[in-house]
Protein backbone atom coordinates (compact mmCIF):
# COMPACT_ATOMS: atom_id res chain seq x y z
CA UNK A 1 0.00 0.00 0.00
CA UNK A 2 1.26 3.56 -1.46
CA UNK A 3 1.96 5.62 1.55
CA UNK A 4 -0.95 7.74 3.47
CA UNK A 5 0.36 11.37 2.63
CA UNK A 6 -0.79 12.54 -0.39
CA UNK A 7 -4.05 14.58 0.22
CA UNK A 8 -7.17 14.42 -2.58
CA UNK A 9 -9.38 17.39 -3.21
CA UNK A 10 -12.75 15.57 -3.79
CA UNK A 11 -15.19 18.17 -5.46
CA UNK A 12 -18.88 16.76 -5.80
CA UNK A 13 -21.88 17.83 -4.42
CA UNK A 14 -23.02 13.57 -4.30
CA UNK A 15 -19.64 11.89 -3.44
CA UNK A 16 -19.33 8.40 -4.09
CA UNK A 17 -19.06 6.60 -0.64
CA UNK A 18 -17.39 3.52 -2.87
CA UNK A 19 -15.10 5.78 -4.31
CA UNK A 20 -14.05 7.42 -1.39
CA UNK A 21 -13.17 3.80 0.19
CA UNK A 22 -10.96 2.97 -2.83
CA UNK A 23 -8.97 5.83 -2.20
CA UNK A 24 -8.17 5.36 1.40
CA UNK A 25 -7.17 1.78 0.35
CA UNK A 26 -5.13 2.79 -1.83
CA UNK A 27 -3.47 6.03 0.81
CA UNK A 28 -5.37 8.92 0.08
CA UNK A 29 -6.00 11.32 3.04
CA UNK A 30 -9.91 12.55 1.62
CA UNK A 31 -11.36 15.95 2.09
CA UNK A 32 -14.55 16.34 0.12
CA UNK A 33 -15.61 19.65 -0.50
CA UNK A 34 -18.93 20.83 -2.19
CA UNK A 35 -17.88 24.85 -3.60
CA UNK A 36 -14.91 26.93 -4.77
CA UNK A 37 -14.53 28.69 -1.46
CA UNK A 38 -14.04 25.29 0.34
CA UNK A 39 -11.22 24.04 -2.76
CA UNK A 40 -9.11 27.05 -1.47
CA UNK A 41 -9.51 26.56 1.80
CA UNK A 42 -8.64 22.86 1.43
CA UNK A 43 -5.32 23.58 -0.65
CA UNK A 44 -2.43 23.43 1.63
CA UNK A 45 0.24 26.31 0.69
CA UNK A 46 3.01 24.40 -1.54
CA UNK A 47 1.62 20.99 -0.62
CA UNK A 48 1.15 18.89 -3.73
CA UNK A 49 -2.03 17.59 -4.24
CA UNK A 50 -4.65 15.43 -6.00
CA UNK A 51 -7.86 16.91 -7.33
CA UNK A 52 -11.02 14.96 -8.74
CA UNK A 53 -13.89 17.92 -10.02
CA UNK A 54 -17.27 15.80 -10.04
CA UNK A 55 -18.90 17.52 -12.99
CA UNK A 56 -21.57 15.27 -13.45
CA UNK A 57 -23.17 15.92 -9.82
CA UNK A 58 -25.31 18.66 -11.50
CA UNK A 59 -23.33 22.17 -10.20
CA UNK A 60 -24.96 25.04 -11.24
CA UNK A 61 -23.22 27.18 -14.50
CA UNK A 62 -22.56 30.22 -11.98
CA UNK A 63 -20.23 27.45 -9.64
CA UNK A 64 -18.40 25.99 -12.87
CA UNK A 65 -16.97 29.01 -13.74
CA UNK A 66 -16.37 29.81 -10.16
CA UNK A 67 -14.23 26.72 -9.85
CA UNK A 68 -11.94 28.19 -12.61
CA UNK A 69 -10.08 30.58 -10.23
CA UNK A 70 -9.27 27.21 -7.87
CA UNK A 71 -8.04 25.42 -10.92
CA UNK A 72 -5.61 27.24 -11.64
CA UNK A 73 -3.77 26.63 -7.88
CA UNK A 74 -0.44 25.41 -9.20
CA UNK A 75 0.31 22.57 -6.98
CA UNK A 76 -2.86 20.86 -7.86
CA UNK A 77 -3.33 17.74 -10.21
CA UNK A 78 -7.26 17.68 -11.76
CA UNK A 79 -9.01 15.05 -13.00
CA UNK A 80 -12.48 15.51 -14.27
CA UNK A 81 -15.49 13.70 -14.26
CA UNK A 82 -18.08 13.87 -16.59
CA UNK A 83 -21.29 12.05 -18.38
CA UNK A 84 -21.75 10.55 -21.52
CA UNK A 85 -22.27 14.04 -23.71
CA UNK A 86 -21.78 17.33 -20.87
CA UNK A 87 -18.43 18.22 -22.80
CA UNK A 88 -20.72 19.40 -25.72
CA UNK A 89 -21.25 22.14 -23.53
CA UNK A 90 -18.59 24.63 -24.70
CA UNK A 91 -17.63 25.96 -21.10
CA UNK A 92 -17.23 22.62 -19.59
CA UNK A 93 -14.92 21.65 -22.48
CA UNK A 94 -12.64 24.91 -22.39
CA UNK A 95 -12.50 24.03 -18.47
CA UNK A 96 -11.37 20.42 -18.69
CA UNK A 97 -9.28 21.35 -21.76
CA UNK A 98 -7.23 23.90 -20.10
CA UNK A 99 -6.97 23.15 -16.51
CA UNK A 100 -6.92 19.12 -16.33
CA UNK A 101 -4.50 16.62 -16.58
CA UNK A 102 -7.24 14.30 -17.51
CA UNK A 103 -11.37 13.04 -17.36
CA UNK A 104 -12.79 10.07 -17.25
CA UNK A 105 -16.83 9.73 -18.33
CA UNK A 106 -18.43 8.30 -15.39
CA UNK A 107 -20.27 5.69 -14.81
CA UNK A 108 -15.99 4.39 -14.83
CA UNK A 109 -14.21 1.55 -12.68
CA UNK A 110 -12.83 2.96 -9.30
CA UNK A 111 -9.62 2.03 -10.40
CA UNK A 112 -9.40 3.96 -13.10
CA UNK A 113 -10.21 6.96 -11.67
CA UNK A 114 -8.09 6.28 -8.92
CA UNK A 115 -4.97 5.68 -11.40
CA UNK A 116 -5.85 8.80 -13.56
CA UNK A 117 -6.02 11.33 -10.56
CA UNK A 118 -2.68 9.25 -9.15
CA UNK A 119 -0.97 10.29 -12.76
CA UNK A 120 -2.16 13.83 -12.15
CA UNK A 121 -0.75 14.22 -8.65
CA UNK A 122 2.55 12.42 -9.70
CA UNK A 123 2.95 15.13 -12.79
CA UNK A 124 2.76 17.91 -10.17
CA UNK A 125 4.91 16.38 -7.62
CA UNK A 126 7.63 16.93 -10.48
CA UNK A 127 7.18 19.95 -10.49
CA UNK A 128 9.32 22.83 -8.77
CA UNK A 129 8.18 23.42 -4.91
CA UNK A 130 6.80 26.86 -4.77
CA UNK A 131 8.79 29.54 -3.39
CA UNK A 132 8.54 30.97 -0.21
CA UNK A 133 10.05 34.08 -0.75
CA UNK A 134 8.49 36.83 1.34
CA UNK A 135 8.79 39.99 -0.96
CA UNK A 136 6.17 38.41 -3.27
CA UNK A 137 2.67 40.05 -2.74
CA UNK A 138 -0.37 37.85 -2.55
CA UNK A 139 -3.65 38.37 -2.69
CA UNK A 140 -5.92 35.34 -2.98
CA UNK A 141 -4.91 34.52 -7.36
CA UNK A 142 -3.65 38.07 -7.18
CA UNK A 143 0.68 38.46 -7.82
CA UNK A 144 2.17 41.42 -7.34
CA UNK A 145 5.02 43.48 -5.46
CA UNK A 146 5.23 47.04 -6.72
CA UNK A 147 4.16 49.80 -4.85
CA UNK A 148 0.99 49.33 -6.63
CA UNK A 149 -0.29 46.68 -6.37
CA UNK A 150 0.70 46.22 -2.37
CA UNK A 151 -1.26 49.86 -2.17
CA UNK A 152 -4.44 47.27 -3.58
CA UNK A 153 -4.06 44.37 -1.59
CA UNK A 154 -3.78 46.76 1.67
CA UNK A 155 -7.36 48.44 0.31
CA UNK A 156 -8.76 44.68 -0.05
CA UNK A 157 -8.61 44.22 3.76
CA UNK A 158 -9.81 47.46 4.55
CA UNK A 159 -12.63 47.34 2.57
CA UNK A 160 -13.63 43.67 3.58
CA UNK A 161 -13.66 44.51 6.59
CA UNK A 162 -17.18 46.62 5.96
CA UNK A 163 -20.89 45.63 4.12
CA UNK A 164 -20.52 48.42 2.72
CA UNK A 165 -21.00 48.51 -1.80
CA UNK A 166 -17.38 48.71 -3.61
CA UNK A 167 -16.88 49.68 -7.03
CA UNK A 168 -14.18 49.30 -8.83
CA UNK A 169 -12.71 50.70 -11.51
CA UNK A 170 -9.89 49.81 -14.23
CA UNK A 171 -8.90 49.11 -17.90
CA UNK A 172 -10.31 45.80 -19.33
CA UNK A 173 -7.89 42.95 -18.64
CA UNK A 174 -6.98 44.08 -15.35
CA UNK A 175 -8.40 41.53 -12.72
CA UNK A 176 -11.34 42.99 -11.78
CA UNK A 177 -12.98 39.88 -10.68
CA UNK A 178 -10.22 38.62 -8.81
CA UNK A 179 -10.24 41.73 -6.48
CA UNK A 180 -13.83 41.06 -5.84
CA UNK A 181 -13.26 37.81 -5.22
CA UNK A 182 -10.60 38.16 -2.61
CA UNK A 183 -12.81 40.77 -0.85
CA UNK A 184 -15.47 38.25 -0.66
CA UNK A 185 -13.17 36.27 0.50
CA UNK A 186 -12.03 37.90 3.47
CA UNK A 187 -15.41 39.22 4.61
CA UNK A 188 -17.89 38.19 6.85
CA UNK A 189 -19.73 36.87 4.21
CA UNK A 190 -17.18 34.00 3.12
CA UNK A 191 -18.87 31.05 3.97
CA UNK A 192 -22.02 32.67 1.75
CA UNK A 193 -22.27 32.32 -2.06
CA UNK A 194 -20.14 34.46 -4.27
CA UNK A 195 -22.35 35.12 -7.32
CA UNK A 196 -20.66 37.07 -10.52
CA UNK A 197 -22.98 38.60 -13.89
CA UNK A 198 -21.57 40.35 -16.44
CA UNK A 199 -23.78 43.20 -17.48
CA UNK A 200 -22.45 43.36 -20.58
CA UNK A 201 -22.72 39.45 -22.03
CA UNK A 202 -26.32 39.35 -21.45
CA UNK A 203 -28.61 40.83 -24.02
CA UNK A 204 -30.49 43.32 -22.74
CA UNK A 205 -34.20 41.40 -23.17
CA UNK A 206 -32.50 38.55 -20.88
CA UNK A 207 -30.92 40.85 -18.15
CA UNK A 208 -34.16 41.01 -16.11
CA UNK A 209 -34.97 37.76 -15.63
CA UNK A 210 -31.09 36.64 -15.04
CA UNK A 211 -30.87 39.31 -12.16
CA UNK A 212 -34.40 38.60 -10.47
CA UNK A 213 -35.73 35.59 -11.94
CA UNK A 214 -39.34 34.27 -12.84
CA UNK A 215 -42.04 32.53 -12.23
CA UNK A 216 -43.15 29.26 -14.14
CA UNK A 217 -45.61 30.75 -17.03
CA UNK A 218 -44.28 33.99 -16.57
CA UNK A 219 -43.73 33.87 -20.73
CA UNK A 220 -43.40 31.17 -23.34
CA UNK A 221 -40.83 28.52 -22.47
CA UNK A 222 -40.89 29.53 -18.82
CA UNK A 223 -41.52 25.98 -18.01
CA UNK A 224 -40.74 25.77 -14.32
CA UNK A 225 -39.27 28.67 -11.56
CA UNK A 226 -35.64 30.26 -11.59
CA UNK A 227 -33.94 32.07 -9.21
CA UNK A 228 -32.24 34.90 -10.51
CA UNK A 229 -29.04 36.17 -9.80
CA UNK A 230 -29.29 38.60 -6.86
CA UNK A 231 -31.72 35.83 -4.96
CA UNK A 232 -28.73 33.02 -5.42
CA UNK A 233 -26.44 35.96 -3.76
CA UNK A 234 -28.34 36.02 -0.76
CA UNK A 235 -26.25 36.08 2.48
CA UNK A 236 -23.32 36.20 -0.04
CA UNK A 237 -21.88 39.06 -2.39
CA UNK A 238 -23.23 39.93 -5.89
CA UNK A 239 -20.83 40.78 -8.30
CA UNK A 240 -22.17 42.90 -11.13
CA UNK A 241 -19.13 42.98 -13.42
CA UNK A 242 -19.06 45.80 -16.82
CA UNK A 243 -21.78 47.80 -14.55
CA UNK A 244 -20.96 50.95 -17.08
CA UNK A 245 -23.44 48.45 -20.02
CA UNK A 246 -26.07 47.98 -17.77
CA UNK A 247 -28.85 49.29 -19.85
CA UNK A 248 -31.02 51.72 -18.46
CA UNK A 249 -34.49 49.99 -18.21
CA UNK A 250 -32.10 47.48 -15.53
CA UNK A 251 -30.59 50.53 -14.05
CA UNK A 252 -33.92 51.39 -12.72
CA UNK A 253 -34.99 47.90 -11.26
CA UNK A 254 -31.30 47.41 -9.72
CA UNK A 255 -31.83 50.61 -8.24
CA UNK A 256 -35.37 49.98 -6.48
CA UNK A 257 -33.68 46.27 -5.31
CA UNK A 258 -30.49 48.94 -4.04
CA UNK A 259 -33.58 50.70 -2.01
CA UNK A 260 -35.99 47.71 -0.81
CA UNK A 261 -34.04 45.09 -0.43
CA UNK A 262 -36.57 42.94 -1.82
CA UNK A 263 -36.73 40.85 -5.34
CA UNK A 264 -39.72 40.17 -7.47
CA UNK A 265 -39.72 37.16 -10.21
CA UNK A 266 -41.41 37.74 -13.48
CA UNK A 267 -44.51 36.57 -13.14
CA UNK A 268 -45.00 37.10 -9.49
CA UNK A 269 -47.00 38.54 -7.06
CA UNK A 270 -44.79 38.55 -4.10
CA UNK A 271 -41.28 40.14 -3.12
CA UNK A 272 -38.34 37.93 -1.74
CA UNK A 273 -36.56 39.32 0.87
CA UNK A 274 -32.79 39.59 -0.33
CA UNK A 275 -29.49 40.20 1.80
CA UNK A 276 -26.46 40.70 -0.23
CA UNK A 277 -23.04 42.54 -0.64
CA UNK A 278 -23.14 44.71 -4.00
CA UNK A 279 -19.23 44.92 -5.43
CA UNK A 280 -19.59 46.05 -8.80
CA UNK A 281 -16.69 47.04 -11.53
CA UNK A 282 -16.84 48.52 -15.07
CA UNK A 283 -13.86 49.71 -17.16
CA UNK A 284 -16.33 52.81 -18.40
CA UNK A 285 -15.84 56.35 -17.38
CA UNK A 286 -18.76 56.81 -15.35
CA UNK A 287 -18.47 60.94 -15.44
CA UNK A 288 -18.74 60.68 -19.02
CA UNK A 289 -21.92 57.98 -18.90
CA UNK A 290 -23.35 60.35 -16.42
CA UNK A 291 -22.88 63.33 -18.12
CA UNK A 292 -24.37 61.59 -21.09
CA UNK A 293 -27.44 60.01 -19.72
CA UNK A 294 -26.06 56.82 -20.28
CA UNK A 295 -26.18 55.69 -16.50
CA UNK A 296 -27.86 57.26 -13.46
CA UNK A 297 -26.06 59.37 -11.11
CA UNK A 298 -28.39 58.10 -8.28
CA UNK A 299 -27.85 54.50 -8.92
CA UNK A 300 -24.02 55.11 -9.58
CA UNK A 301 -24.00 57.09 -5.61
CA UNK A 302 -25.10 54.27 -4.20
CA UNK A 303 -23.11 51.43 -5.55
CA UNK A 304 -19.66 53.53 -5.31
CA UNK A 305 -19.74 54.02 -1.76
CA UNK A 306 -15.93 52.56 -1.56
CA UNK A 307 -13.99 52.59 -4.44
CA UNK A 308 -10.62 50.65 -5.87
CA UNK A 309 -8.67 51.60 -8.61
CA UNK A 310 -7.33 48.35 -10.58
CA UNK A 311 -3.36 49.48 -11.76
CA UNK A 312 -2.83 49.14 -15.12
CA UNK A 313 -0.24 46.44 -15.96
CA UNK A 314 1.90 49.15 -18.00
CA UNK A 315 2.10 50.88 -14.33
CA UNK A 316 3.42 47.74 -12.49
CA UNK A 317 6.58 47.70 -13.52
CA UNK A 318 8.84 44.72 -11.87
CA UNK A 319 5.20 43.21 -11.34
CA UNK A 320 5.05 42.14 -15.42
CA UNK A 321 8.12 40.10 -15.38
CA UNK A 322 6.88 38.49 -12.16
CA UNK A 323 3.46 37.50 -13.74
CA UNK A 324 5.25 36.29 -17.20
CA UNK A 325 6.83 33.72 -14.95
CA UNK A 326 3.53 32.81 -12.52
CA UNK A 327 2.06 32.18 -16.11
CA UNK A 328 4.59 29.96 -17.43
CA UNK A 329 4.97 27.68 -14.33
CA UNK A 330 0.88 27.47 -14.87
CA UNK A 331 1.03 26.29 -18.51
CA UNK A 332 3.98 25.03 -19.10
CA UNK A 333 2.87 21.57 -19.27
CA UNK A 334 1.32 22.68 -22.68
CA UNK A 335 4.50 23.43 -23.87
CA UNK A 336 5.92 20.25 -26.33
CA UNK A 337 9.73 20.09 -24.42
CA UNK A 338 10.80 21.10 -20.98
CA UNK A 339 11.08 25.21 -21.06
CA UNK A 340 13.90 27.05 -18.86
CA UNK A 341 12.42 30.33 -19.31
CA UNK A 342 12.61 34.01 -20.99
CA UNK A 343 15.44 34.75 -22.98
CA UNK A 344 16.77 38.05 -22.44
CA UNK A 345 15.18 39.30 -25.71
CA UNK A 346 11.36 38.58 -24.18
CA UNK A 347 12.27 40.09 -20.70
CA UNK A 348 13.51 43.05 -22.39
CA UNK A 349 10.52 43.11 -24.76
CA UNK A 350 8.32 42.32 -21.83
CA UNK A 351 8.79 45.97 -20.18
CA UNK A 352 9.06 48.15 -23.51
CA UNK A 353 5.61 46.47 -24.57
CA UNK A 354 2.84 49.08 -23.60
CA UNK A 355 0.52 46.26 -23.01
CA UNK A 356 -3.31 47.66 -24.02
CA UNK A 357 -4.46 44.00 -22.92
CA UNK A 358 -3.35 44.23 -19.63
CA UNK A 359 -3.04 40.95 -17.58
CA UNK A 360 -5.41 39.31 -20.31
CA UNK A 361 -3.39 39.74 -23.30
CA UNK A 362 0.02 38.53 -20.98
CA UNK A 363 -1.44 35.80 -20.15
CA UNK A 364 -2.39 35.04 -23.74
CA UNK A 365 0.68 35.83 -25.11
CA UNK A 366 2.46 33.46 -22.98
CA UNK A 367 -0.08 30.86 -23.50
CA UNK A 368 0.48 31.04 -27.37
CA UNK A 369 4.23 31.58 -26.70
CA UNK A 370 4.88 27.86 -24.64
CA UNK A 371 2.94 26.05 -27.29
CA UNK A 372 4.42 27.28 -30.38
CA UNK A 373 8.15 28.09 -28.73
CA UNK A 374 10.84 25.75 -30.61
CA UNK A 375 13.32 26.15 -28.11
CA UNK A 376 14.53 25.77 -24.68
CA UNK A 377 13.69 29.48 -23.53
CA UNK A 378 10.70 31.48 -24.73
CA UNK A 379 11.85 34.70 -27.10
CA UNK A 380 10.45 37.64 -28.09
CA UNK A 381 9.53 36.64 -31.38
CA UNK A 382 7.60 33.72 -29.79
CA UNK A 383 5.37 36.61 -27.98
CA UNK A 384 5.10 38.24 -30.83
CA UNK A 385 7.06 41.20 -29.79
CA UNK A 386 10.33 41.16 -31.47
CA UNK A 387 9.97 44.89 -32.37
CA UNK A 388 9.55 45.59 -29.02
CA UNK A 389 13.03 44.41 -27.82
CA UNK A 390 15.37 47.69 -28.26
CA UNK A 391 13.61 50.65 -28.55
CA UNK A 392 16.32 53.59 -29.31
CA UNK A 393 15.04 57.05 -29.45
CA UNK A 394 15.37 58.64 -33.06
CA UNK A 395 16.15 62.40 -33.16
CA UNK A 396 13.47 64.39 -35.80
CA UNK A 397 16.70 64.70 -38.73
CA UNK A 398 16.81 60.85 -38.47
CA UNK A 399 12.68 60.46 -38.13
CA UNK A 400 13.12 62.88 -41.69
CA UNK A 401 15.80 60.92 -43.11
CA UNK A 402 14.03 57.54 -42.41
CA UNK A 403 10.52 58.95 -44.16
CA UNK A 404 12.86 60.41 -47.02
CA UNK A 405 14.35 57.06 -48.29
CA UNK A 406 11.16 54.72 -47.39
CA UNK A 407 9.07 57.36 -49.58
CA UNK A 408 12.10 57.19 -52.79
CA UNK A 409 11.96 53.54 -52.51
CA UNK A 410 8.52 53.19 -52.64
CA UNK A 411 8.18 55.68 -55.38
CA UNK A 412 11.22 53.63 -57.39
CA UNK A 413 9.78 50.34 -57.14
CA UNK A 414 6.56 51.44 -58.27
CA UNK A 415 7.87 52.93 -61.34
CA UNK A 416 10.26 49.93 -61.49
CA UNK A 417 13.49 52.02 -61.33
CA UNK A 418 12.28 55.50 -63.54
CA UNK A 419 13.90 58.35 -62.11
CA UNK A 420 11.74 60.52 -63.88
CA UNK A 421 7.74 59.09 -63.35
CA UNK A 422 9.25 59.04 -59.80
CA UNK A 423 10.54 62.46 -59.49
CA UNK A 424 7.10 63.63 -61.40
CA UNK A 425 5.39 61.33 -57.87
CA UNK A 426 7.52 62.82 -55.39
CA UNK A 427 7.29 66.25 -56.55
CA UNK A 428 10.74 66.92 -57.03
CA UNK A 429 13.39 67.26 -60.27
CA UNK A 430 15.45 64.41 -61.89
CA UNK A 431 18.21 65.71 -60.60
CA UNK A 432 17.32 66.44 -57.12
CA UNK A 433 16.05 62.91 -57.10
CA UNK A 434 19.32 61.55 -58.15
CA UNK A 435 21.50 63.38 -55.71
CA UNK A 436 19.06 62.13 -52.66
CA UNK A 437 19.83 58.44 -53.82
CA UNK A 438 23.39 59.38 -53.67
CA UNK A 439 22.99 60.44 -50.43
CA UNK A 440 21.04 57.72 -48.92
CA UNK A 441 23.09 55.00 -50.83
CA UNK A 442 20.69 54.02 -53.16
CA UNK A 443 22.28 54.35 -56.55
CA UNK A 444 21.58 50.31 -56.78
CA UNK A 445 17.67 51.30 -57.49
CA UNK A 446 18.00 53.49 -60.72
CA UNK A 447 16.90 52.06 -63.87
CA UNK A 448 17.42 54.24 -66.80
CA UNK A 449 20.97 54.86 -68.53
CA UNK A 450 21.67 58.62 -66.77
CA UNK A 451 22.62 60.80 -70.23
CA UNK A 452 22.47 64.10 -70.36
CA UNK A 453 23.58 67.70 -72.55
CA UNK A 454 24.44 69.98 -69.33
CA UNK A 455 28.13 70.75 -69.29
CA UNK A 456 27.62 71.94 -65.53
CA UNK A 457 25.93 68.78 -64.63
CA UNK A 458 28.09 65.39 -64.50
CA UNK A 459 27.74 63.03 -67.38
CA UNK A 460 26.68 60.51 -64.73
CA UNK A 461 23.51 62.46 -63.87
CA UNK A 462 20.07 62.01 -65.44
CA UNK A 463 18.31 64.83 -67.77
CA UNK A 464 16.25 67.13 -66.00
Amino acid sequence: MEPATRQLIYVSRDPSAELNTRFHQRGWHVEVVGSARDVRRAVRAGMAAGGLLDLSSHFQPHEIAAFESCLTMPNVGWVAATMPGQLQDAALRRLVRDYCFDYVTVPSPGDRIVDSVGHAYGMISLGEPASNDGSQGAEGEMVGSCDAMLALFRSIRKVAMTDAPVFISGESGTGKELTAVAIHERSARRNAPFVPINCGAIPPHLLQSELFGYERGAFTGANQRKIGRVEAANGGTLFLDEIGDLPLESQASLLRFLQERKVERLGGHGSVDVDVRIISATHVDMTAAMIEGRFRSDLYHRLCVLQIDEPPLRARGKDIELLARHMLERFKKDASRRLRGFAPDAIAALHNYGWPGNVRELINRVRRAIVMSEGRAITARDLELAEYVEIVPVSLAQAREAAERQAIELALLRHRGRLGDAAQELGISRVTLYRLLCSHGMRHMEGEPLVTPHSDIPASVPHL
